[in-house]
């Protein structure tokens, strides 16, 4: 059995809202009314917004107030398709569309109906230097609508189909988390040291390498989507986060092999701002060290990089760096500084109860993982608007 298709417009009245005057600070100072914007839209409802307005900003501009219940959904910039109700009465800007409430539709079947159209949304809105879909878009977009007891069980169902798919994701935040908790009490604070481990330098733990000369890479061998280098700006939160136009080529990768990269090893800036480290894993293995970074390759890798990785981001080597660095306009770092940390270094018995405790845990993760990614809700949301749930 299939069901009518019936545009937007025929449901709804869909209007959007605006943006009162930044010129006009008692529009904002002291506001109580939420007023919504795209980058709210992250969950499935909006408790919450990200900033208010006062009654004299909502009566001086093209904003207007909608009540708990309403679907909003993004359609400008990179949010388009985003979705969410409001628990809440609001304001929105401009980018958002609103959907209020109405006999004729189940808002939560509604709600699950548009998620499941994004990709359709984002298509639409292609092309131009913004993507956006308009109002006059939306009234003409056509929709499955089925019965409404039929839309409340189908609401049902992928309603708890999304709280499963949320248990997971909370089950892995968990392990994360408590995979921290478990690292802070087994390794303590290691600047303080309230273990009592016996400080070593890091030159005597490790190899200390600093990245090629300018007179061995030149501004010729760089080349798009070749083999990455790594320079402090690649290091971001602890990430290693290459671009595609700093990469060379094999050629001239081979040619400087005592710069490679190995899983393990801790990549650290050494101009710049002090203590940006990342661990590199077995996906950067291989890569390059670039002029501006060095890398520290430990005798002991495995938990013991992780254990040194925090050591070195810490606060408190990044204050020790800063007070040793070297360069009257921008900071940068040399072998003997770095090699010159001190190292508290924790027994082999502490090294592996953590490894063990992180090897199960990990396996319950991937596990969790497993589960999130098989394609359960998307195939119930599939098979719900095509009438065959």
């Amino acid at each position: 059995m299939s069901w009518p298709l019936v545009k937007l417009g025929d449901i709804f009245k869909i209007t959007s809202g605006g943006t009162p005057s930044r010129k006009k600070k008692e529009y904002y100072e002291g506001g109580t009314i939420h007023w919504v914007k795209t980058g709210d839209l992250h969950h499935k409802y909006v408790e919450s917004a990200s900033e208010f307005i006062t009654q004299e900003g909502l009566d001086g501009s093209s904003t207007r107030l909608y009540p708990e219940g309403t679907v909003l959904l993004a359609m400008y910039g990179a949010t388009i398709g985003a979705c969410s109700i409001l628990n809440v009465e609001a304001c929105t800007n401009q980018a958002c569309a609103a959907f209020t409430p109405n006999e004729k539709i189940d808002l939560e079947y509604f709600y699950y109906l548009m998620k499941d159209c994004k990709s359709d949304f984002v298509k639409a809105g292609s092309g131009g230097a913004q993507p956006n879909i308009s109002a006059s878009f939306l009234k003409e977009f056509e929709i499955p609508l089925p019965p409404l007891d039929e839309q409340k069980r189908l609401a049902a169902i992928l309603d708890k189909a999304d709280a499963i798919r949320r248990k997971r994701q909370q089950a892995i935040k968990l392990a994360d988390d408590f995979l921290r908790s478990v690292f802070l009490d087994m390794f303590g604070d290691p600047v303080t040291n309230p273990k009592g481990w016996e400080v070593r330098n890091l030159k005597d733990i490790a190899r200390i390498q600093i990245g090629p000369f300018g007179t061995q890479l030149h501004k010729e061998d760089y080349m798009e989507n070749g083999i990455p280098l790594i320079n402090p700006t690649h290091i971001v939160k602890g990430e290693i986060i290459p671009k595609t136009n700093l990469t060379i080529s094999d050629e001239k990768h081979a040619s400087l092999s005592e710069y490679h990269l190995k899983t393990g090893d801790i990549v650290m800036g050494r101009r710049g701002e002090m203590g940006r480290c990342a661990i590199v894993s077995g996906k950067e293995d291989g890569w390059m060290c670039g002029t501006g970074s060095l890398f520290i390759r430990p005798k002991q890798t495995g938990v013991f990089s992780e254990y040194l990785n925090k050591l070195l981001s810490s606060q408190a080597i990044k204050n020790h760096l800063e007070s040793e660095s070297q360069g009257a306009t921008m900071p940068n770092l040399n072998k003997t500084i770095v090699g010159n940390i001190k190292i508290p270094v924790p027994t082999d018995e502490v090294l592996e109860q953590f490894t063990v405790i992180k090897e199960t845990f990990l396996k319950t993760k991937t596990s969790a993982i497993d589960s999130l990614n098989e394609p359960l809700f998307e195939s119930l949301s599939q098979k719900a608007f095509a009438s065959k749930l």
